[in-house]
C-alpha cells in the first residue's frame, strides 16, 4: 500500500529534527565514553599511586615503631645492663619485645646481634642499604623453612590454598607456602658507637588484610563510586592474591559476600605485562569473576627483583549501567520531542494536506477503474493545488477518450489475430500428422530390413553350427567307448562337453524359433532360480577367473517362476559376461535375487546384476537392446537383443540403470505364471529400444 502524501510531508518535515536529535545523542554518547572513560582511568591510576604510597608509609610506620621501642625506657634500661656485661638481659629484652609485638600488632619482632645478622642470608641483604640511616625497610619473599627461623608460627599463617581462576593459567601447585614480608631492620649502637645489635620486625602480608582495607577506605570511601560499585585493593605474591578485599561472590546489588578471593590468580594478560615485562597496567581487566577498571604495578623486593603486584580497581558494570541509562533517557527525550514536533507540524499543515488527500483519493480511484474527478477543492483560483486539480481533470477526460479509441482498435486487431491463429493451428496439426506418418513408415522400413537380414543370418548360423556340434557329440561318445574303464578319470569333463554341445543345440533352436516362429516351441516349466544361477556360476567360473572378476551372489528369492531353463541360463550368462567385459579387468559383480511383489502381493522374482564397470552414457541406454548395436570391437550386438526377446516372450521385462564411471544395474523381472507373448520374429527385440527404461 502506498504511503499517503501527508505522511511523506510529515517525514520530510521531521527528518531534520530527527537527524539533529540523533546526532546530539551520538555526540553525548561519544563524550560519555571518551571523556568519562579517560576520567575513570585517571582515577584508578591516582588510586594506584595512593596505594603504592600507603604501602611505603606502612613500612615507614614500621620503622617508627622500631625506633619507639628502641628509645623506650624499658628497652634502654635493659640495653645498658646488657652493655655493662649482664648477658641475662638478653632474655628480658626478648620477653619485652614479645609483649611489644602483641601490642603493636606485628607478626615478628626479634633482637639479633651483629654476628647473627651477618650469618643470616636474608638480613645480610638489607645491611648494605642501612649504612647511612641505620634503618631500612622493604619487601621480602621467604619459603616456609626460612620463615620458621624468624618465628615458628609464620609458616602456618603464610600457607594459602591456590584456587583455579578463570582467564588464568591452571596452577601447578595446590597451595602457596612462601610468605611475603614487609620487613624493617633498625641498628642499635654499642658502647663503641657502631652497630652491635639490630631490631628486626615486620608483618606477614599473606592473609593480613589490614593494609588493603586501609587503602580501600582511603581511596574508595563512601560517595567516591556509584551506588552499586565496589572498590577493591590487592597485594600479589607473584600472580597469587595473598592480601585482598576482592569478594569471592557478589550478590544482585553488587555488594561483597561470602569472604575474600585469597589464593585466586591474576588473569594471564595482566601477569605477562606486569610481572614478565615490568610495565604498568591501566585498563579494564577480568578480576576473579567480573570486569573491573583496574590498575596494576609491579612490586620489588630488597634486591630489586619483581616479586608481585599491587592492584586497585572498581567494578565496571555500574558505569556501563549508567551509560545505558543515559542512552535510554536520551532516547525517551528524543521520542517525546519527535511526538510533540509531529503533532505541531500536522496541525500546521492540515490545510495543505486535506486537498492533497483529496487528489490522492481520486488518483487511487482512477487506478482501480472508477470514473471520478477532483472537482473544486475550496481553494482560491490562483492556488497551485487548485490549478493542478483542474489540469488533472482535463487530462483524465482526454485519457478517457483516447482509451475508447484504443479499445476499439484493439478489438479489431484481436479478431484478426484469432482468425490467423486458428488457421495456423489447423495447418500445424496437419503437418504433425504427416510427420508422424512419415516417421512410422521409415521405422517400419528399417525394421523390415533388419528382420529380413536377421532371419537369413539365423538360418545360415543354425545350418553351419549344427554339423560341427553333431561331429563333436559323436566323437565324445566314441572317446568314451574307446577309453572304456579309463573314461572314469575324465567322466566329468566328457559330461561337461556333452552338456555344452547340448546347450549349443538349444541356442540354435532358439535362434531358429525367432527366425521361424511356430516351428520351435521351447517348453516352459516351473523352476526355482537358485539352481539355475548355481549352474550359471559354474559355467562362467573359468572366464571370470581369467579376468580376476569376483561374482558375489545374494539369493533371497523363494518364489518359483515359469521359464525355459536353458533360455534363462543363456540370459544370465550373457548378462554376467557383459558385466565382466564392462569392467575390462578385475572387479566385482553382484547378483541378487528377491521376490517381486506389487502392492504386497507376490508377482514373481526380481534378479539384479550390478557391476563396477564404466557405465553406459545416457544417450546410449535407449539403444542397447537393438539388434546389431554394440560398442565392443568383437561383439555381434545380438546378446542383449536375444536376452530381451527371451524374457519378453514369457511376460517378463528387463530394466537398466547406469551411471558413467560408477557402474550399471540390469534388473530382470520374471513372473510366477508366464504370460506368453506371440510376437513376430525379433519384434520384441527391435521394438524394445522405443520403450522407456530406467
Amino acid at each position: 500500500m502506498q504511503a499517503k502524501v501527508r505522511y511523506k510531508i510529515l517525514i520530510l518535515t521531521l527528518l531534520p529534527i530527527l537527524l539533529t536529535l540523533v546526532s546530539l545523542v551520538f555526540i553525548t554518547i561519544y563524550w560519555n565514553i571518551s571523556y568519562t572513560g579517560k576520567q575513570l582511568f585517571m582515577k584508578v591510576k591516582a588510586d594506584l599511586t595512593v596505594a603504592i604510597n600507603t604501602l611505603s608509609s606502612v613500612q615507614q610506620n614500621q620503622e617508627k615503631l622500631l625506633d619507639r621501642i628502641k628509645n623506650s625506657y624499658e628497652f634502654q634500661t635493659r640495653l645498658r645492663a646488657l652493655q655493662a656485661g649482664d648477658n641475662s638481659q638478653v632474655v628480658e629484652i626478648r620477653r619485652f619485645l614479645a609483649e611489644q609485638k602483641q601490642l603493636l600488632h606485628l607478626d615478628f619482632l626479634q633482637f639479633i646481634t651483629i654476628d647473627s645478622a651477618a650469618q643470616d642470608p636474608d638480613v645480610r641483604q638489607m645491611l648494605p642499604k642501612m649504612k647511612d640511616t641505620g634503618v631500612y625497610s622493604g619487601l621480602m619473599v621467604l619459603p616456609g623453612a626460612r620463615l620458621a627461623r624468624i618465628d615458628p608460627n609464620l609458616p602456618a599463617k603464610a600457607r594459602l590454598p591456590i584456587i583455579a581462576t578463570p582467564r588464568a593459567h591452571s596452577p601447578s601447585l595446590s597451595e602457596e607456602t612462601r610468605g611475603l614480608l614487609s620487613r624493617s631492620l633498625l641498628a642499635i649502637e654499642g658502647s663503641s658507637g657502631s652497630p652491635a645489635w639490630f631490631l628486626d620486625g615486620g608483618t606477614l602480608i599473606n592473609g593480613d588484610n589490614r593494609i588493603v582495607d586501609h587503602i580501600r577506605d582511603l581511596v574508595y570511601d563512601q560517595g567516591t563510586l556509584p551506588e552499586r560499585s565496589i572498590g577493591t585493593v590487592t597485594i600479589f605474591l607473584d600472580n597469587i592474591r595473598v592480601s585482598t578485599n576482592v569478594p569471592l561472590k557478589v550478590d544482585n546489588i553488587r555488594h561483597a559476600t561470602e569472604g575474600r578471593a585469597l589464593g585466586t590468580l591474576v588473569s594471564e594478560d595482566v601477569r605477562q605485562k606486569v610481572l614478565d615485562d615490568g610495565l604498568l597496567w591501566l585498563d579494564r581487566a577480568f578480576v576473579y569473576n567480573d570486569w573491573f577498571i583496574s590498575a596494576y604495578a609491579p612490586l620489588e623486593d630488597v634486591r630489586g627483583q619483581r616479586i608481585g603486584m599491587i592492584y586497585t580497581g572498581f567494578s565496571e558494570a555500574p558505569f556501563i549501567h549508567n551509560y545505558l541509562l543515559n542512552i535510554i533517557e536520551l532516547g525517551t527525550i528524543l521520542m517525546l520531542v519527535l511526538l510533540v514536533s509531529g503533532m505541531l507540524v500536522y496541525r500546521g499543515a492540515y490545510s495543505l494536506l486535506q486537498p492533497i488527500e483529496r487528489i490522492h483519493h481520486v488518483v487511487n480511484a482512477v487506478q482501480s477503474g472508477r470514473n471520478l474527478r477532483i472537482g473544486e477543492l475550496g481553494l482560491e483560483s490562483d492556488n497551485e493545488l487548485s490549478n493542478l486539480a483542474e489540469q488533472f481533470d482535463n487530462m483524465l477526460d482526454l485519457l478517457q477518450r483516447r482509451n475508447a479509441q484504443i479499445q476499439a482498435a484493439a478489438e479489431q486487431l484481436e479478431m484478426k489475430v484469432e482468425q490467423r491463429t486458428r488457421s495456423l493451428q489447423e495447418k500445424t496439426e496437419e503437418l504433425q500428422q504427416n510427420v508422424k506418418l512419415l516417421n512410422e513408415t521409415r521405422h517400419q522400413l528399417v525394421t523390415n530390413e533388419k528382420l529380413t537380414a536377421l532371419g537369413e543370418l539365423t538360418a545360415g548360423i543354425a545350418h553351419e553350427i549344427n554339423n560341427p556340434t553333431a561331429v563333436i557329440l559323436g566323437n565324445m561318445e566314441l572317446m568314451r567307448y574307446e577309453l572304456g574303464d579309463n573314461a572314469a578319470a575324465v567322466e566329468e569333463e566328457i559330461e561337461l562337453v556333452i552338456q555344452q554341445v547340448g546347450r549349443i543345440s538349444t541356442i540354435i533352436r532358439s535362434l531358429l524359433q525367432y527366425s521361424r516362429p511356430g516351428e520351435f516351441n521351447a517348453p516352459i516349466e516351473m523352476q526355482q532360480t537358485g539352481p539355475i544361477i548355481d549352474e550359471m556360476q559354474l559355467l562362467v567360473r573359468h572366464s571370470l577367473g581369467k579376468q580376476e572378476v569376483v561374482l558375489l551372489s545374494e539369493l533371497n528369492a523363494s518364489c518359483p517362476v515359469e521359464v525355459n531353463r536353458p533360455q534363462l541360463l543363456q540370459v544370465l550368462i550373457n548378462m554376467v559376461m557383459n558385466a565382466a567385459h564392462a569392467m575390462d579387468g578385475n572387479g566385482r559383480i553382484w547378483l541378487r535375487t528377491n521376490d517381486w511383489t506389487l502392492q504386497d502381493k507376490p508377482v514373481g522374482v526380481k534378479i539384479e546384476i550390478e557391476d563396477e564397470g564404466c557405465g553406459i552414457p545416457a544417450e546410449q541406454v535407449g539403444r542397447i537392446f537393438d539388434p546389431f548395436y554394440t560398442t565392443r570391437k568383437d561383439g555381434t550386438g545380438l546378446g542383449l537383443s536375444l536376452s530381451y526377446g527371451l524374457i519378453k516372450r514369457i511376460g517378463g521385462s528387463i530394466e537398466v540403470r547406469s551411471e558413467v564411471n560408477k557402474g550399471t544395474v540390469f534388473t530382470i523381472y520374471l513372473r510366477h505364471k508366464a504370460q506368453e507373448n506371440h510376437v513376430l520374429p525379433f519384434e520384441g527385440l527391435l521394438g524394445s529400444a522405443n520403450q522407456t527404461r530406467r
